[in-house]
């Protein structure tokens, strides 16, 4: 595709411009025609000064219409060498078009510089200062979470971030970090609520299961004791269990609950350092990570996000988007009265696009030679020719005027040193 049948160009704006150049095509090939008229009359007349100029002028005009015909076109259809340059040698100034960008306008320092003297961290700041701007800067990022949380796909997501947690699981050793939150739990006294709940529980259940705590026991009784001996029995155990749990239920200091601090005390230490526990722990975290429930709840947690993040977004007052808009404004008036921020933002601008167009200024310039080369020479050409050829007559013109003035100037010269 040629420059002249790219999206966006104008088929009117082209030929307003194509009028353009017809019309001072004709009036620099009038100059030319007077040009002729003149030396033709000066010589039929005798007016020598005047035919000195006149051809001078045809010599300028005819010199300069070669120059100019020579950018577009071979003039007269004639295989001159060096004419119909922009056709011929296309691809070589699309070359030398794309490595004149590279070096003067991709340059880590004149990338430096120029964002320098823009100061993109104090404008920054002056336009997020202002509510309104704010406003719109959340609306639009808004617009943006949700439209990219509308186009993931859900399945594709979950399958990620299990994936990911998974691994990270599966990789990071589990037994010494639980061991060490133990051990401090422990020395804080933090488990002791939860030995409360279990004896309070076990108080309860005791109390309400009471007949099947001493069928349990009679049930296990040999077959050869008498039955009243196993009711004795088993009326004596429960007694003594509810008693025991009642007891640990009440006082803080009971035995067992010592005994319970030094046992989680221990397995806290060998969760650390006994190699077959945390083995064994490892080996029960595969199987637990191996297990659908557990993924499908791994999975979920995308579900929820979403859900949360979506309805977060759509909701003007939620508390996601009351607090971006608060960052925003802070960060504009930090901006704007923080000048050590303003030049470590400018700092951080100024990096990044230096690090983008030093890396990619090949791909850059190659995008410009390529798209280059990718045009129809002869589009190309008329292209060029109707943007900067309405111009290029005044060389035209300017070359019949400048001529004929040297030429005056010659024959006088030359008349005045013969005299």
């Amino acid at each position: 595709m040629g420059p002249a049948e790219r999206p966006g160009e104008s088929a009117d704006a082209d030929a307003v411009r194509w009028r353009g150049v017809r019309r001072m095509k004709l009036v620099a090939a009038g100059f030319l025609v007077v040009a002729t008229g003149v030396y033709v009359l000066a010589r039929v007349v005798g007016a020598g000064y005047v035919a000195a100029a006149a051809e001078a002028g045809m010599v300028g005009g005819l010199a300069d219409w070669f120059a100019v015909t020579a950018l577009f076109r071979r003039p007269l259809g004639l295989p001159i060498p060096h004419t119909a340059i922009i056709p011929t040698k296309k691809d070589a100034l699309g070359e030398s078009l794309g490595d004149f960008v590279g070096e003067n306008f991709l340059s880590a320092d004149v990338v430096r510089e120029r964002l320098r003297a823009v100061g993109i961290g104090s404008r920054l700041g002056g336009w997020l200062a202002e509510p309104a701007n704010t406003d719109k800067v959340t609306e639009q990022a808004a617009a943006a979470l949700r439209g990219v949380l509308t186009v993931l796909r859900d399945s594709d997501v979950q399958a990620v971030v299990s994936e990911a947690i998974t691994r990270r699981a599966d990789a990071q050793e589990v037994a010494p970090g639980l061991g060490k939150m133990l051990e401090g739990i422990v020395a804080d006294g933090g488990h002791r609520r939860v030995v409360d709940l279990v004896c309070v529980r076990a108080h309860d259940w005791l109390v309400e299961h009471g007949a099947s705590v001493m069928d349990a026991v009679q049930g296990g009784a040999p077959g050869w004791t008498p039955r009243f001996v196993d009711r004795r029995i088993g009326e004596r155990v429960y007694k003594e269990l509810l008693r025991f749990v009642t007891e640990m239920r009440d006082s803080p200091e009971h035995p067992a609950r010592g005994a319970v601090d030094r046992f989680l005390g221990d397995f806290a230490t060998e969760l650390q350092s006994d190699p077959d526990t945390r083995a064994r722990v490892e080996r029960l975290k595969k199987d637990l990570l191996a297990r659908g429930e557990v993924q499908e709840l791994i999975e979920s947690v995308w579900g929820s996000v979403r859900a949360m993040m979506v309805a977060a977004a759509e909701d003007e007052r939620s508390e996601l988007r009351l607090r971006t808009r608060t960052s925003l404004l802070t960060l504009g008036s930090r901006l704007s009265d923080d000048e050590r921020m303003r030049e470590k933002v400018d700092s951080w601008l100024e990096d990044a696009a230096t690090y983008v167009v030093t890396t990619y200024r090949d791909e850059i310039t190659s995008l410009i030679s390529e798209t280059v080369a990718g045009w129809d020479a002869d589009q190309t050409s008329r292209k060029i020719e109707a943007h900067v050829g309405r111009d290029l007559q005044f060389i035209r013109i300017n070359g019949t005027v400048v001529g004929a003035l040297a030429g005056l100037l010659i024959y006088t010269i030359s008349h005045a040193a013969g005299a």
